[in-house]
């Protein structure tokens, strides 16, 4: 046997092996519960989105020989919760302490609310392209769970909701288990204002890209100023304040 067709060969079981013990670590680790809560008339399209991502995220290698993270042939990179929360508006608090602490506040989540919204944006256009999704609403539901396996929050849709494809398009949730919340709790720090900024951001921009239609998305109660819960309100722009 040649060199070359041994080493091939090599390779070829490697592969093999680091994909049989893929296999058994989704075996093992598939969730053990439900990935997100919604009102039991949309149960069986997030059920089926919980399946379909599922089999999306099983897809995962990981490489830090060189330096690579895929999930179903896209790069993903980790980075640390709180660099994108309580670190980054502290940082730019300093940076703009002139300009008092309000204003270097809104500075700090009016930028991470636009990149968040438009991360939101391009990760469901890829999703939808990747896993065929076409009506609306199953575009949202994979949204939904997509957000749990990535790590950002659990969504719980409340019932008074009414997901329409048009400027009757009303939203109301709760992140239990926001990672900006979090950050700032375990930091033992107590907002005066709500700060799941990209929460905000990113679930808009994802429910703007599934139904084609402009919407934003505020925070109006959350764990890091001492309420009960995260809670958000998701409409179009120029109704929001109606809500």
């Amino acid at each position: 046997m040649s060199e070359d067709l041994l080493h091939e060969l090599q390779q070829k079981i490697a592969q093999l092996e680091e994909e049989n013990a893929m296999l058994r670590r989704d075996s093992n680790d598939k969730p053990s519960g439900d990935t997100v809560s919604v009102p039991e008339d949309l149960r069986p399209i997030f059920d089926v989105a919980q399946q379909t991502v599922s089999d999306y995220f099983r897809h995962l290698k990981m490489d830090p020989t060189k330096g690579t993270i895929e999930i179903n042939d896209q790069r993903y990179v980790l980075v640390r919760a709180s660099a994108l929360s309580i670190d980054f508006l502290s940082t730019i608090q300093n940076l703009y302490g002139d300009r008092g602490e309000a204003e270097a506040m809104a500075i700090g989540k009016n930028f991470l609310f636009d990149i968040a919204h438009v991360i939101g944006m391009n990760d469901a256009k890829n999703f939808h392209e990747k896993m065929n999704l076409t009506d609306p609403i199953s575009k949202l539901s994979a949204g939904t769970v997509h957000f749990a396996y990535s790590g950002w929050a659990y969504v719980d849709i409340v019932g008074e909701s009414n997901p329409s494809p048009d400027e009757n398009f009303y939203l109301i949730y709760h992140h239990p288990y926001s990672f900006e919340a979090d950050s700032w709790k375990r930091a033992g720090k107590l907002s005066n204002t709500p700060v799941c900024i990209m929460n905000a951001g990113y679930s808009s921009g994802w429910c703007e890209e599934s139904f084609n239609l402009p919407l934003t998305a505020v925070e109006v109660s959350c764990r890091a100023k001492g309420d009960e819960q995260c809670t958000f309100i998701m409409s179009p722009p120029e109704k929001i304040q109606e809500h």
